[in-house]
C-alpha cells in the first residue's frame, strides 16, 4: 500500500524532528533549523522496476546525496517487482541517525504503516526528549573550548595525553596499495565462529576476570603485531552515546568512536 506507506513515513518525520532539520549556515556557524511538519515534505517515489534491475535501482538510492541545507536528511524508494513483490529502500544521511536508530526507526515506521493501512493514525506515546533537547544538554554539560576548567577543555587534554605518541597509521600488509582518494565503496567480510570456539572463549575470559570483548580485543591487537604492525596497537570501537533511558527511542547521531590503545 504505497500510499499508506507514504504518510505512515510522514508520520515519522513529524515523530522525530531531527528527520526534518536543515544545517543552514548563519555568520559562518551550522545552525540546526527544525522545519515544521506542515511544510515538511520527504523524498519518495514510487517505481516499477524490472528484476534485473533491482540491484542497480538499489545502488543508485542507497548513493543519494543529500544538499543539507534545504533538504530533509531522509528519502525512501519503493521498487514494485510485481503485483506481490516490492523492494523499500530507506536511505538517511548520517547526520540524523546511527545504527542505534534503526530500532526506533523501524519500530515506529511499522506502527504508523499498520495504523494507516487501517485507515488511522498511529497511536504512540509521545516522546519524552527531542534531538535538539540532547543538544543543547551536550553543550552545557560540556561548557566552552576556550574556557580551560570546562569538561570539554578537560577530556581534550586527557585524550591529548593518553594517544600522545600514538602511530598515525599501521602499516598493515594489504592486498593492495591505499588510493590517493576515496571511492567509499564498501565491502563485508563475514566472520563465522563455531560453538566449540565461542565456548572456548568465554572460558577464557572467565579464567582471566575478563569480558569475551577483551578476549577478541586482544586477538586482534596480537595478530597485528604478529603482522608487523608493531607493538603500539590503537583499535577503534563504538559506543552507543547513549546514557540516558530517555534517549533509548529517539533517532539520532549519538554514536562515537572509542580509542583502544594496546
Amino acid at each position: 500500500n504505497a500510499d499508506a506507506l507514504r504518510a505512515a513515513i510522514g508520520d515519522v518525520v513529524a515523530r522525530h524532528e531531527v528527520l526534518r532539520t536543515v544545517y543552514v549556515e548563519i555568520d559562518g556557524e551550522p545552525v540546526q533549523q527544525v522545519i515544521p511538519v506542515a511544510q515538511a515534505r520527504v523524498d519518495f517515489k514510487h517505481e516499477t522496476v524490472a528484476a534485473e534491475q533491482v540491484d542497480a535501482a538499489v545502488k543508485e538510492a542507497s548513493a543519494l546525496a543529500f544538499d543539507l541545507s534545504v533538504d530533509l536528511p531522509l528519502a525512501a524508494r519503493l521498487f514494485s517487482i510485481g503485483e506481490r513483490e516490492h523492494l523499500f529502500v530507506l536511505t538517511m544521511h548520517h547526520i540524523a541517525g546511527d545504527g542505534a536508530s534503526m530500532g526506533p526507526l523501524s519500530r515506529d515506521l511499522s506502527t504508523a504503516y499498520i495504523a494507516r493501512c487501517a485507515g488511522q493514525t498511529p497511536q504512540w506515546e509521545p516522546l519524552p526528549v527531542q534531538y535538539s533537547d540532547y543538544t543543547l544538554w551536550q553543550r552545557e554539560l560540556l561548557g566552552a573550548d576556550d574556557d580551560p576548567d570546562s569538561e570539554i577543555s578537560r577530556q581534550i587534554r586527557f585524550w591529548r595525553q593518553t594517544l600522545n605518541g600514538m602511530p598515525e597509521e599501521l602499516p598493515l600488509p594489504t592486498d593492495f596499495a591505499r588510493p590517493s582518494h576515496s571511492s567509499h565503496e564498501a565491502g563485508r567480510v563475514d566472520l563465522k565462529v563455531d560453538a566449540a570456539t565461542h565456548s572456548a572463549l568465554r572460558r577464557l575470559a572467565r579464567t582471566h576476570d575478563a569480558t569475551l570483548f577483551m578476549v577478541a580485543q586482544t586477538a586482534i591487537a596480537m595478530l597485528l603485531t604478529r603482522l608487523g604492525c608493531g607493538t603500539d596497537i590503537p583499535l577503534g570501537t563504538v559506543v552507543a552515546g547513549r546514557p540516558d533511558d530517555t534517549l533509548d527511542e529517539l533517532v539520532g547521531f549519538f554514536v562515537n568512536s572509542l580509542v583502544l590503545r594496546n
